[in-house]
């Protein structure tokens, strides 16, 4: 059985986080999940969501120096510094809120340099993580949305996941992006379910509500559930008008 995520990275942005929370629970949504939070006091967050019955799911890496395009840190030579703090940062914040999933961006590098930063680096961060049961995710993005973003397809992915063996390290596969870089979306969730710890969803290739584009969901989900999977599908897409006048996806696909 489908259940529903709300990205509040995309959803109710014109809202602050902990009012965004409480807007995805009036709309039915079971759990939600958001980018950088880190300007809202945790405690305030933790409040909305004890409020609101719901649950955060995870929450991203800091991106780094947003005036110069930096897209996170975790895969540049050089910063590994950056890199760690953004890692201890992010694991004290879920901490506080109760989260369990972290997103570590590897950001725009190239290179075996690069894989074998972001490898030394997740290490560190599963150190850190897994004695309070945190799940660190590394997420493939497109090329048109992200350009020279280090991590691109799920197999490459998959391949520092297996380097790395550790259970508490998993693939974000993102339905939008993974189509684009690679298609066959079926086969490829087959293929990545082993090692996936969240799912999104978006329309591609506009990344509006997921009710139109090229990918059904009506049977995606359908598989997802068949394959066995039994997270929280996140719905995170941008929305053509306000969130709210765009819900009726919902019923259309789930």
């Amino acid at each position: 059985m489908t259940k529903l995520s709300a990205n509040l990275g995309f959803l109710w942005t014109e809202l602050s986080l902990p009012d965004a929370i409480r807007a995805a629970a009036a709309a039915g949504f079971e759990a939600v999940e958001c980018h950088w939070p880190y300007a809202v006091e945790p405690e305030d967050v933790k409040f909305a969501l004890s409020e609101s019955g719901l649950e955060m799911l995870g929450l991203n890496t800091d991106r780094g120096n947003l005036d110069a395009g930096e897209n996170g840190l975790s895969a540049l030579a050089g910063r590994e510094v950056e890199a760690r703090f953004a890692i201890d940062q992010a694991i004290e914040y879920a901490v506080a809120i109760g989260t369990k999933n972290i997103h570590v961006m590897a950001g725009f590098a190239e290179g075996a340099v690069a894989h074998s930063t972001l490898v030394t680096n997740l290490r560190y961060g599963l150190a850190k993580a897994e004695p309070h049961g945190i799940t660190l995710l590394i997420e493939p993005l497109n090329h048109h949305d992200a350009p020279g973003y280090f991590l691109t397809d799920a197999d490459q992915a998959a391949e520092i996941i297996a380097e790395i063996g550790s259970d508490s390290l998993k693939l974000m596969f993102d339905c939008y992006h993974l189509q684009i870089m690679q298609g066959d979306i079926s086969r490829l969730l087959e293929k990545m379910m082993p090692i996936s710890g969240h799912i999104q969803i978006a329309a591609v290739p506009s990344r509006a509500e997921p009710d139109e584009g090229e990918l059904d969901y009506r049977n995606i989900l359908k598989l997802i559930d068949n394959l066995g999977y039994k997270g929280f599908i996140g719905a995170e897409y941008k929305p053509r008008g306000s969130t709210d006048e765009g819900l009726g996806w919902v019923k259309a696909i789930v």
